[in-house]
């Protein structure tokens, strides 16, 4: 197999460089951000370092663009009002048989001053980093399928790589039109996990954060594992450590992600969909199947195969994405090779690169496949994100951005030919693809309304003040109340964004109205609250914005709040001591204006004491209930169901006590019964 790549690889390379290479006329400006390369001097030829595949070289690289969107020009590079980047960075070519073309893609790093040190900047309005892309759109000559892939992903809740069109000049070469964009990567703004380190060996560290990647090998990096494929006995999929890197990764952590999907593979085998053990405890389903959707409608003949990643944070389910490298789509293919595979009417999972197992049995697992087919149907409805006159609203947006540019790369290149006509059979193309889709994802009426439990997140507590003795962090915590008259199994529910890994543990419940508390150091919260939290989740809170997703095994949402330190949020939880505050769980908690900032303090409801006969009646009150004790009761304390203290009786030394209740609003509240002789009880009382 690999001696028939390689062979092809060499066929093509030569066919490739026979074509002609033509020089564009002298570039001066453009509409889109121009991106400035020089090379430093090789000092063995003196002349600019050529860029090799590997080890990267240093260079300089200029960035230039228009904060107001006006016109770009190669003689604004010594205008710092318009440079965008203006520093060091270390380039390479990058890619596999896309880097025998004569257009060649690069990856770069900024870099300080000093050459060595890594520089995480902002460009062209990207959040920070230093790992950078420029993609040279091989192979595709609309230019546009992996940009549109990425937005459409991006489009429908997911993260996927950012970018934006330029035009690049190296060592004062014009190099055409590129894509500058991020490439895959841990980091809080593009995939949001833990990174692991040698000392993280055992539980919980050794549960993430890892990408991993179903894909060739020619890139230099050693298989990890194979897994097999419904292809055939002889087809095996090759999966490679991304990161952390095959020479970072220790082998008990090797062992755990290996098992993992090793797991995740018996439990579909065996058709296993317990919500304890099965594949629905092991991956996150709405990102599976989000990453079959956008493969599938663009037809991807790498998908499952090749430059397949998935990703998993520390106390996280195992997710699919980001999708990446989607060239190969929309009814385009190496058709110099005679291939002709990125077809309307073809599952790509059940085509030629099948990929691992799982991908054809969560497909025909009815679940599974009744969950796809309603984000199908609601993605792909009238004006929604992968709608058909929606995707060619964002096909001509790029077309016009880039429509001079395309003009230079053609001269520059000779490869695109008639880029109107390419983009009129794109369109045509995926009309058809869509309607195959619909006719083929139809019936989801088992999965089309699901039960989700009435839980509200309650109180959030993201940055804590520092106390003395306990650090900020370690003082975090989520309240998660159940706002019903009914016991919640809390069984497969998780909190589903990267960031904050937690999935309840098997046969948990929640009683009505009761609430928990998730901290994020179980230990310390009891130190500093004196009583134990529910559970503990990993990592912190983000002290700037995070999105609490709480959803059920299937992903089905339960409550989401996508909380800010900033107006109009409020601002005081942002480090100064009180936490967000929910006024009342009868209120839309996605919106601001429903959250207040409390210092009240937490209060721990014991369960009811069953040595202790307790009585209340009536129960429901409207005016008053009477509470009769066995044992003498020295103070009583009603609590609402935010741990507030709305009444407090003392000094009672009776059996019996009479509580007003008149005066209170219709609600369940928590009695607080405290014995002389120490003991504290519970009971619940409705107020109509």
């Amino acid at each position: 197999m690999k001696t028939l790549i390689l062979l092809q690889q060499l066929l093509l390379f030569a066919f490739l460089n026979s074509l002609p290479c033509l020089r564009a006329q002298n570039f001066t400006d453009s509409n889109l951000p121009i991106v400035i390369i020089n090379t430093d001097i090789d000092p063995n030829t003196g002349q600019p370092a050529v860029i090799p595949d590997e080890p990267k070289v240093l260079a300089d690289m200029k960035v230039i663009y228009h904060p107001d969107g006006s016109r770009n020009y190669v003689s604004d590079q010594n205008n710092p009002d318009f440079l965008n980047y203006n520093g060091r960075i270390g380039i390479e070519l990058r890619g596999t048989t896309s880097q025998m073309l004569p257009k060649k893609p690069y990856g770069l790093t900024t870099l300080m001053d000093d050459n060595v040190t890594n520089n995480n900047v902002s460009i062209l309005g990207m959040p920070s980093e230093n790992d950078w892309i420029l993609n040279s759109f091989a192979y595709d000559p609309s230019l546009l399928r992996d940009a549109l892939s990425y937005n459409l992903s991006r489009s429908i809740g997911n993260y996927s790589t950012r970018l934006v069109y330029c035009e690049v000049l190296i060592n004062g070469d014009y190099k055409g039109l590129y894509i500058f964009m991020e490439k895959i990567k841990i980091d809080n703004d593009r995939i949001n996990l833990v990174k692991l380190t040698t000392q993280d060996n055992s539980l919980p560290e050794v549960t993430g954060g890892y990408i991993t990647k179903a894909d060739k090998n020619t890139g230099g990096d050693p298989v990890a594992w194979t897994m097999p494929s419904y292809s055939g006995p002889w087809a095996w999929v090759d999966y490679i450590h991304d990161q952390p890197k095959p020479e970072d990764i220790t082998q008990q952590q090797h062992n755990y992600i290996y098992n993992y999907f090793n797991a995740f593979q018996q439990s579909m085998t065996s058709g296993n969909s317990s919500l304890v053990n099965g594949y629905p405890s092991r991956i996150d389903i709405p990102s599976f199947i989000d990453f079959m959707i956008i493969n599938e409608l663009a037809s991807n003949v790498d998908a499952y195969q090749y430059s397949t990643f998935f990703h998993k944070d520390r106390g996280g389910k195992l997710r699919a994405g980001p999708v990446w490298d989607l060239n190969l789509t929309y009814g385009n293919d190496l058709f110099l090779w005679g291939m002709d595979r990125s077809r309307t009417d073809v599952w790509q999972f059940n085509y030629e690169n099948r990929g691992s197992k799982f991908w054809k049995d969560l497909f025909d697992h009815s679940t599974f496949n009744c969950y796809l087919t309603k984000r199908w149907n609601e993605l792909a409805s009238p004006g929604e994100p992968l709608s058909y006159e929606v995707i060619c609203g964002q096909i001509d947006e790029i077309v016009d951005s880039i429509s001079e540019a395309v003009v230079r790369e053609n001269q520059r290149w000779g490869t695109i030919g008639n880029h109107p006509a390419q983009i009129a059979e794109m369109k045509t193309w995926l009309q058809t693809r869509i309607n195959w889709l619909n006719d083929h994802l139809v019936d989801y009426q088992n999965c089309a309304n699901p039960e989700v439990p009435e839980l509200v997140i309650n109180k959030i507590h993201y940055h804590p003040q520092e106390e003395p003795g306990f650090s900020d962090d370690d003082l975090e915590f989520i309240e998660i109340l159940n706002n019903s008259n009914e016991t919640v199994d809390l069984t497969g529910i998780y909190l589903r964004e990267p960031g904050i890994g937690y999935q309840f543990p098997p046969n948990s419940i929640i009683g009505p109205f009761e609430f928990i508390r998730l901290a994020g150091n179980a230990s310390v919260f009891e130190q500093f609250y004196g009583f134990e939290p529910f559970d503990e989740y990993l990592r912190d809170l983000s002290n700037k914005s995070f999105n609490l997703l709480l959803c059920d095994a299937f992903g089905n949402i339960i409550d989401q709040v996508h909380y800010f330190d900033s107006s109009p949020w409020p601002e005081e939880p942002d480090g100064d001591g009180p936490y967000l505050d929910l006024i009342s769980p009868e209120l839309d908690n996605s919106l601001p204006e429903n959250w207040v900032a409390s210092y009240d303090p937490l209060l721990f409801l014991p369960d009811q004491n069953s040595s202790v006969n307790l009585s209340l009646f009536p129960n429901p009150a409207s005016t008053s209930c009477i509470i009769e004790s066995e044992q003498r009761i020295e103070n009583i304390s009603l609590i609402d169901i935010f741990g507030k203290t709305v009444m407090n009786i003392p000094h009672i030394s009776s059996h019996t006590c009479v509580i007003t209740t008149e005066a209170l609003e219709s609600a369940v509240y928590f009695v607080l019964v405290k014995m002389t002789n120490g003991s504290v009880s519970r009971i619940k009382l409705v107020v109509i």
